[in-house]
C-alpha cells in the first residue's frame, strides 16, 4: 500500500487481491457477528475495496493498515445493515474511545444549555427548567408557579422557540 501511495499501479493491484480474502473474511466474521446473513459479506466487501481505493491517501503509512481496514470493514457492515433497516448492535470494545471522548463533549453541551437558558427570563426560564430539564409535567409546573395549565404550555412553546432561534443565530 505505500507504494500504491506513491503512484506503484502494480504494487496497488498486487495489495488489493492480497487483501480481497482478508476482507472478505472479516465481513463474514462482522456478519456473524451482527446477525447478518453471510451473504451480506461479499457486498461489503466490494463497498470496502472501493472505500479503501477512494479513502486510501487517508491512511498513515507510519501505522499498521490493518486497524485501518478493520474500521472500514465494520462502518461498511454498519452502513449496510442501517440501508436495510436491522438493528446495529456494536460491541463496546469497538467504540470504547469514542464514548470516553462524549464525556468531555457532555460538560461543553451543559455550558451551551446555560448559556442559552441565560436568554430567557421568569416564568419562562422556571418553566423549561421544570419540564424540559427536571421532567416535571405541565400540572405540576403549573401549580408550583401558581399559572393555569394552558399558560404554561404557551409560555413553554413561546420560550423554546426562543431558544431554537437563539440556537440557529448561534450556528449560523
Amino acid at each position: 500500500m505505500r507504494r500504491a501511495i506513491g503512484g506503484d499501479a502494480e504494487a496497488y493491484n498486487r495489495f488489493l487481491t492480497a487483501v480481497a480474502p482478508h476482507l472478505r473474511a472479516m465481513a463474514l466474521r462482522r456478519c456473524d457477528q451482527f446477525g447478518a446473513g453471510r451473504s451480506e459479506a461479499e457486498d461489503v466487501t466490494q463497498e470496502v475495496l472501493l472505500a479503501i481505493h477512494l479513502k486510501r491517501g487517508t491512511w498513515d503509512p507510519a501505522r499498521p493498515i490493518g486497524p485501518w481496514l478493520s474500521t472500514i470493514v465494520r462502518n461498511k457492515m454498519i452502513d449496510g445493515l442501517r440501508r436495510r433497516g436491522r438493528a446495529v448492535s456494536v460491541p463496546i470494545e469497538d467504540v470504547i474511545e469514542t464514548l470516553e471522548a462524549v464525556e468531555a463533549g457532555e460538560v461543553t453541551d451543559k455550558l451551551d444549555v446555560e448559556n442559552a437558558l441565560r436568554r430567557l427570563r421568569d416564568p419562562q426560564l422556571s418553566i423549561v427548567r421544570s419540564i424540559s430539564l427536571g421532567g416535571e409535567s405541565v400540572r405540576d409546573t403549573a401549580a408550583k408557579l401558581g399559572m393555569s395549565e394552558g399558560a404554561v404550555r404557551v409560555a413553554l412553546h413561546r420560550a423554546l422557540r426562543a431558544l431554537a432561534a437563539f440556537h440557529r443565530g448561534a450556528i449560523e
